[in-house]
This record gives structure tokens, sequence and C-alpha cells, in this order.
């Protein structure tokens, strides 16, 4: 394998733990004490800029790096017509549609927040940020089903 395949896999590995790490993090650690006003605004707001950057960053990490591997590994047919190329398509739509869900969470968040509000933003987020760590764990599943060595 040549140098740039292991790094582009890399890049694209690396991201996908930091964004998915990060969405069940703040799905499970931040929102709930948000929602009960236990955070402070300016913490909470910190941790959704913070997100909505990996969120965005990792898009660029994931465009760049799964097109290369995508490029090298699957053709039109191949992504169409196999089971390995519907699972990648499957995770290209889950990741777009999570992405999707943090913007809008981190929106209705930063505009809560930046009104003097903290639980109803945290409220109004709270089925976005759940929607996005659903998602986030179907991509964790279908990253395992197509890493699986003996087929899919």
């Amino acid at each position: 394998m040549a140098l740039i395949h292991s790094v582009m896999w890399t890049i694209h590995v690396g991201f996908a733990i930091l964004w998915t790490g990060s969405v069940l993090f703040v799905t499970a650690a931040v929102l709930p004490p948000a929602t009960r006003g236990e955070i402070g605004a300016e913490a909470l707001g910190a941790i959704v800029n913070r997100l909505r950057w990996i969120t965005r960053i990792g898009a660029v990490a994931f465009v760049v790096s799964g097109g290369h591997m995508a490029g090298v590994l699957y053709d039109v047919n191949t992504l169409t017509g196999t089971g390995r190329g519907h699972l990648v398509l499957t995770m290209i739509v889950l990741w777009l549609l999570g992405t999707g869900l943090i913007e809008a969470a981190g929106g209705k968040l930063s505009r809560g927040l930046a009104a003097g509000k903290l639980r109803e933003p945290a409220r109004d987020a709270k089925p976005f940020l759940y929607g996005a760590a659903g998602l986030s764990v179907a991509l964790i599943i279908t990253a395992g089903l197509l890493a699986n060595p003996f087929g899919f």
C-alpha cells in the first residue's frame, strides 16, 4: 500500500473517531446538565462552538480522505452495484444528515445563548443532538460492516 493511502486512511479514521466521540460526548455528558441549567452559558457556548468547528474541519477531512479512498477502491459500478459500495453510500448519507443536525443544533444553541437563555435552547437542540448521536452510532455500525474482512 502506498504511503498516501495509509495517510488518507489514518486521517479519515482519526476524524471519524474525533467527530463521533464529540457528538456522543456533547449529547450524553453536556446536554443533560445544560437542560437542567447546571452548566454555565459561556461553557456551553464554547463546547458547542468547538463541536461545530470539529464538524466543519471534519467535513473537509472526510471529503478529501474519503474521496481519495473511494476513487482508489471504487468506481460507479462498484459503488452502486455491490454491498460494500452500498455501505459506502450509506455512510455518506448518514454523515451528511448528522452534519446537518449538528449545524441545526449548534445554531439553536448559539442563538439562544446569545439571547441570554440556557435551558430553552438546550431543550430545543435536544432532538437534533439525539438524532446526530443516533446517526453517529449508525455510522460506527456501518463502518464495522465495511471493515469486516470476511465480506458483507
